[in-house]
């Protein structure tokens, strides 16, 4: 049997478990002529793979030195930032640039911010009306993890659409599925814009300190050395896009996994007090970011494959999570699953920054939503999903946000 994994293809996006578990089964470590690289999906080779020193997260260069001449001068301004992510970077200049961030990512300044989470997840839930049909990505939880991440960074709420636009942008080159056309120049567009918000920003708090996260990373220092101008835009760049998109797709797929699970439903409007373990399960169940890219370093074989230096490996985190040796009855939504060892955060040195804040966000969020509106169902149109090679959200859930009755 050949086995075919197509991200681009609609059936697969909508629901790829189905193929994924036929590769984990039965081509674990399987060549995908389609991606030109190697899709991992069993739990062990994963979890391997995400902390091995073995691989690189820099899977940006090797594919922007492939490129036309044109065209890298068209994403020349992209990767002058997004070679700066974290994400994207080896020791030792992860482990400085890490050391400094995490000077500003303090435990106590995320649960610091749980007041103004509960006080935007209100202020939206307030504008809508009982009974009425909406599109809850657009209303709710697109807007939520961004108007977080905004305040934390202190970005004017008004610039909420502009953040969205440039975000898209960024993602058709950091993660799209298809060959959009004009995805480049887009892209573009939306790091060089991005960023001279932020390059403004950092001139008003250099002079003007707050308590906001954009304050905490220009006064962070490691041995009198600071972030660098550029790592600065690029650090609050990275928070700002990952810090709405990924909490986005989480609040996005875990009401419809509840609406397609209804016992599971009924069950956490019942108990509100499971959002600790019910957010565990949303995370693994469906994951937010479906994969994560690594770069061979050190020729070495997974399950008698070679894999060769400069081969580009898929980490199917969403795979992994469902890998019947590591979770029982793996394919079934359980709100109180316990122990819950997910790999959807990552591990070691590339362990998600944001992933106390994506945790908070949701187990204020969703209870609150659901005390709201404890009867919410499909609405008439079906939900459509992103089109993204990393990522895994929704771009609409349309629903009918009931109060009472069946």
């Amino acid at each position: 049997m050949t086995l075919i994994f197509d991200p681009a293809d609609p059936k697969v996006r909508a629901d790829p478990y189905p193929v994924l578990g036929q590769l984990r089964r039965h081509d674990p470590v399987h060549w995908s002529p389609l991606l030109k690289s190697w899709v991992l999906t069993r739990y062990d080779d994963v979890k391997r793979a995400l902390g091995t020193g073995d691989m690189s997260p820099d899977r940006l260069t090797p594919f922007y030195d492939k490129l036309p001449e044109s065209t890298r001068s068209t994403l020349a301004e992209v990767m002058r930032y997004l070679t700066l992510w974290i994400v994207f970077r080896d020791p030792p200049q992860h482990t400085r640039l890490r050391t400094l961030v995490n000077k500003a990512f303090l435990p106590g300044t995320i649960t610091g911010f749980r007041p103004e989470i509960e006080r935007i997840t209100a202020r939206l839930l307030d504008r809508l009306q009982p009974n009425s049909e909406v599109d809850l990505v657009a209303e709710f939880t697109m807007q939520l993890p961004a108007l977080v991440i905004m305040a934390m960074l202190g970005v004017p709420d008004d610039r909420l659409h502009s953040i969205k636009s440039w975000s898209d942008d960024i993602m058709l080159f950091v993660g799209s599925a298809q060959n959009t056309k004009g995805k480049y120049e887009r892209a573009r567009r939306g790091a060089v814009e991005m960023a001279a918000l932020f390059r403004g920003l950092v001139q008003v708090r250099r002079v003007a300190p707050g308590n906001d996260l954009l304050s905490l990373l220009i006064a962070a220092r490691d041995e009198q050395e600071r972030l660098s101008e550029d790592e600065l835009i690029a650090t609050a760049m990275l928070l700002l896009f990952a810090g709405h998109e990924t909490t986005t797709n989480l609040l996005s797929t875990a009401i419809l996994a509840l609406m397609r699970n209804r016992d599971q439903y009924e069950r956490f409007v019942r108990q509100p007090e499971l959002a600790g373990t019910a957010v565990e399960e949303f995370l693994r169940y469906d994951a937010p970011a479906s994969a994560m890219t690594r770069i061979v370093r050190v020729e070495h074989e997974v399950c008698g494959k070679p894999l060769k230096v400069g081969d580009r490996v898929f980490a199917i985190i969403n795979a992994a999570n469902r890998d019947e040796g590591h979770f029982e009855n793996a394919d079934q939504l359980d709100l109180s699953r316990n122990p819950n060892r997910h790999l959807t955060f990552g591990r070691g040195i590339h362990f998600c920054l944001g992933a106390q804040l994506a945790r908070l966000e949701a187990r204020i969020a969703l209870p609150m939503l659901l005390t709201r509106f404890p009867r919410i169902a499909p609405d008439r149109e079906a939900p459509v999903w992103m089109d993204a090679l990393i990522m895994r959200g929704l771009r609409t859930l349309p629903v009918k946000l009931g109060t009472t009755g069946g």
